[in-house]
């Protein structure tokens, strides 16, 4: 199966402030595919919110004020749309109420046939530094269509593309996503005239022996072990990242913790895109299992793209149930 970006869906957070990343990271995109591109908002108005959940309005002055407040954010996403960045570019702009965010943004990504969602991350914290909010981490794992954090507000200018990939199907991932990232990190590499890079991280082989006191202490096995694991490692590894047409000189085959060494090799290399995978796993699971994608992803400065194992179904249903009214 193909990867191809036809129809683009842009998640504008707040409608009265320009998501300049993302607006580039579409127009982008859009320019080298001919896609189109969806501005929506998922409207969010608190006071409004409230008034209806408690009855202050309701009626035709419902109609009224809910219709307002949708006409008055469709204006303010009229405005982004007519930006430089996306002249000559097919845009049209929508805000529906809904709730959550994450579902509304889904909802709106299953109803249109998206082929990727682009959502840009505000900064947060100390120094500013761009971490993602609740509604990212929902986006990411319940998206059945890539998501592309845009996470920085340069400009791709024939960009680095670093395909994370893991050969060996930790963490419960399925074989085809490597499959997947290989393809989409090609794709986006070859639509904006970039380089193609792949990335994997493995561990030194260690055992868990028992220690006194009942501690488990992890113990590293002999060199020449460890000499065997290397071997198969890059084997592996070198037949993924060949069979993608990644040359030697592009492959990062890493030992260390992955997202340090993801990081180093995005720095290194001066990558603007990351394409990793990533699969939704319950809160119990993921707190004991965790993920590398979600510990990488803070940690980059660049954008990252992610992909989903085919076959992925959402949980998000199709219709809001609009019970959120009733608080």
């Amino acid at each position: 199966m193909s990867f191809r970006i036809r129809r683009i869906l842009v998640a504008i957070r707040d409608e009265r402030h320009t998501p300049k990343g993302a607006l580039a990271k579409a127009a982008a995109i859009a320019r080298a595919n001919g896609a189109r591109i969806e501005l929506f908002h998922a409207i969010n108005e608190p006071e409004a919110l409230d008034a209806l959940r408690h009855g202050y309005i309701a009626g035709r002055q419902t109609e009224q004020i809910t219709a307002a407040i949708q006409k008055r954010a469709t204006t303010r996403l009229g405005k982004l749309a007519a930006r430089n960045e996306l002249e000559g570019l097919e845009v049209t702009c929508v805000a529906t109420w809904d709730f959550p965010p994450h579902e509304a943004i889904i909802r709106r990504a299953l109803k249109t046939d998206a082929d990727l969602v682009i959502a840009s991350v505000q900064p947060k914290g100390l120094g500013n530094r761009l971490l993602l909010a609740n509604t990212d981490w929902e986006l990411i794992r319940h998206c059945p269509c890539p998501v592309l954090v845009a996470k920085s507000t340069r400009v791709w200018s024939r960009p680095a593309v670093v395909a994370a990939i893991d050969p060996f199907h930790a963490h419960e991932k399925p074989a085809a996503l490597d499959r997947q990232i290989l393809r989409a990190a090609t794709y986006v590499a070859r639509e904006l005239r970039g380089a193609l890079h792949a990335f994997h991280a493995y561990m030194p082989l260690t055992i868990i022996a028992p220690a006194p006191a009942g501690q488990a202490l992890a113990v590293s096995l002999p060199p020449e072990m460890e000499k065997v694991h290397s071997a198969q490692v890059a084997r592996v590894f070198k037949h993924a990242a060949s069979g993608a047409g990644v040359p030697p000189r592009r492959r990062h085959l890493e030992m260390g913790v992955a997202q340090d060494e993801l990081s180093r090799i995005v720095r290194e290399t001066g990558a603007r895109i990351v394409v990793m995978g990533a699969v939704s796993r319950s809160a119990l699971k993921r707190l004991f299992i965790g993920s590398t994608a979600e510990h990488a992803i803070d940690r980059l400065d660049c954008d990252v793209l992610i992909v989903k194992p085919r076959g992925f179904r959402t949980r998000v249903p199709r219709r809001a149930s609009h019970a959120w009214l009733a608080g």
